[in-house]
């Protein structure tokens, strides 16, 4: 079966990654998520103490840049790869509403977005991976075979990432959660190093009132159509991610 190059791109709290991931597992590709990239970096800026309110100390991360590594390697209890940070397995700290509210400070930063496209890059080579982010049909893989841009109100990304948090026993409030929404899609589309938009040749997925169900026989869909399979080869396991 010849494989393909699958980018997921679209607005944040969307269900991108959960998509990706469970796409992933079913056809035996590897997962990479570009956001969790962006965000391990966010969490090193604020372990090193580079930030000063809403601003990050470039000077300083420009510097460091070179040395701050991202892999990915399979949780075999999840099932699903965790994200690490020059080793260190940082899957459930990137997750946190600090990181949330810092992140697309630290993924606007034309030098933050140049390494980390070549680190997806490299990591891409091979195909046989799905990737979701905010560039990936637009920057990172142009010429992949199958784009998704995938959409939502505000108002339900909230509420999604207001029930995250909850049923991990963190403090969530909506309005506050709704603003970071707002003001993430508003950096996110109007930054100048790749910018968030939907790839000309991308299909739209609006999954503001589908279930997990639903999108997941959407999006096999697609796959077969492009591959020409009529039953996903979920035979195949999805194997460790650890790009370097």
């Amino acid at each position: 079966m010849k494989k393909i190059t699958i980018a997921i791109d679209g607005f944040s709290s969307c269900g991108k990654s959960t998509m990706a991931k469970d796409l992933a597992r079913e056809i035996g590709y590897i997962y990479i998520d570009s956001g969790a990239m962006y965000r391990a970096v966010t969490l090193y800026c604020l372990q090193q103490g580079l930030f000063n309110e809403k601003q990050v100390d470039e000077e300083r991360l420009a510097a460091a840049i070179p040395t701050i590594q991202i892999s990915f390697k399979l949780n075999p209890q999840t099932g699903r790869p965790d994200t690490y940070l020059n080793g260190e397995n940082v899957e459930q700290r990137i997750r946190t509403m600090e990181v949330s509210s810092h992140v697309s400070i630290v993924a606007a930063l034309p030098f933050v977005r140049e390494a980390m496209v070549k680190q997806q890059q490299e990591m891409g080579k091979a195909k046989g991976i799905v990737m979701d982010g905010r560039d990936i049909g637009t920057t990172v893989f142009p010429d992949a075979e199958l784009k998704i841009f995938v959409t939502a109100s505000p108002e339900i990304r909230a509420q999604r990432r207001y029930d995250e948090l909850k049923a991990k026993g963190e403090e969530a409030d909506f309005e506050s959660i709704l603003e970071n929404v707002k003001q993430r899609d508003y950096i996110d589309q109007n930054r100048e190093t790749s910018p968030l938009r939907q790839a000309e040749d991308a299909l739209l997925l609006d999954n503001s009132h589908l279930t997990i169900a639903e999108q997941k026989e959407w999006l096999a869909s697609q796959f077969k159509r492009l591959t020409g399979f009529d039953e996903m080869p979920n035979e195949h396991k999805n194997p460790e991610t650890n790009p370097q």
